[in-house]
C-alpha cells in the first residue's frame, strides 16, 4: 500500500536526518495507516493490542491511566510531530498500557511496530535511519518517565511546579511559552489536586516568580524557580 497523506509532514525527530524525499520513501516502504478522531474520542484504550506506533500529524492526543479507584493520571501529551505508543510497541505484550485520547480533533499515523526492526525489502537509504531515530526516541522517553519519578518525588507543590515550568521552558527555548497541557492536566501529571495547583500559582505569580494567561506562561525569575526545586 502506498503511503497516500498529501500534506506537509509536521517536523519530527522520528525522521530527523532524513531529506523528504526519503521520508516518503520510507513510508511507502513501512504503509502506515492514517486515521482522523474527533475531539475526545478513543484513540487506543489501555489493555487492547497495539495496532501500531503512533505519530502526530494534526491535533493533540493525551496519554492517561486510570488506577483501581477511578482516578486518572495524566502520563503525557503528544503534539504534532511526537510519538506515542512506542514503550510498549517493543516491550514483548504488546498491549498498550494506557489510554489515548484526542484531545482536540487529531489526525494520527499508525506504524506497524515490525517495521522498525524488520529487514527493508528495498534497501531504503532511510529505513535504517528510521530504526535509530525511534531507538533515540524511546531512550528519550525512558529519561523523561525518570524525570517524572523526580517530579513525584519532591516534596513541596511549589518544587514540582516550578521543575516542570523550567522543563518546559528549556524545551520551547524561551522564558514564555505554551503549556503543552491545561490545568487539569497538569494537575493529574504532578498527582497534584487541580485547586491547590492553581492556588499555589496564583501564589507564584504574585510573589514575582511567574505570569501567566490561559496556556501562556512566562518566567520572570528563573533563578528563584530553580531555587524552589532544592
Amino acid at each position: 500500500m502506498t503511503f497516500t497523506w498529501k500534506q506537509p509532514l509536521p517536523p519530527s525527530p522520528l525522521f530527523a536526518g532524513m531529506t523528504q524525499h526519503e521520508i516518503r520513501e520510507v513510508l511507502d516502504c513501512v504503509s502506515p495507516s492514517v486515521v482522523s478522531f474527533e475531539r475526545g474520542e478513543i484513540i487506543a484504550l489501555g489493555g487492547e493490542p497495539i495496532a501500531g506506533v503512533g505519530l502526530v500529524l494534526a491535533g493533540e492526543v493525551l496519554i492517561t491511566k486510570e488506577d483501581a479507584a477511578g482516578n486518572r493520571a495524566v502520563m503525557a501529551a503528544a503534539a504534532p510531530g511526537e510519538v506515542f505508543g512506542e514503550m510498549a510497541a517493543f516491550s514483548g505484550q504488546r498491549v498498550w498500557p494506557a489510554t489515548v485520547t484526542a484531545q482536540t480533533a487529531s489526525i494520527v499515523m499508525l506504524i506497524p511496530p515490525e517495521k522498525f526492526t524488520g529487514t527493508c525489502a528495498r534497501a531504503c537509504p532511510g529505513h535504517r535511519l528510521l530504526a535509530a531515530n525511534m531507538l533515540r526516541i524511546v531512550s528519550q522517553k525512558a529519561l523523561m518517565l525518570g524525570r517524572k519519578l523526580e517530579y513525584l518525588s519532591m516534596k513541596t507543590l511549589r518544587g514540582k511546579i516550578a521543575a516542570f515550568v523550567l522543563e518546559q521552558a528549556a524545551r520551547a527555548g524561551a522564558l514564555t511559552f505554551l503549556m503543552p497541557m491545561n490545568r487539569d492536566e497538569m494537575a493529574g501529571f504532578l498527582n497534584v489536586s487541580r485547586p491547590a495547583l492553581s492556588r499555589e500559582m496564583a501564589r507564584m505569580r504574585d510573589e514575582g516568580l511567574i505570569d501567566f494567561h490561559r496556556s501562556s506562561v512566562k518566567i520572570k525569575d528563573p533563578s528563584a524557580l530553580r531555587r524552589s526545586t532544592e
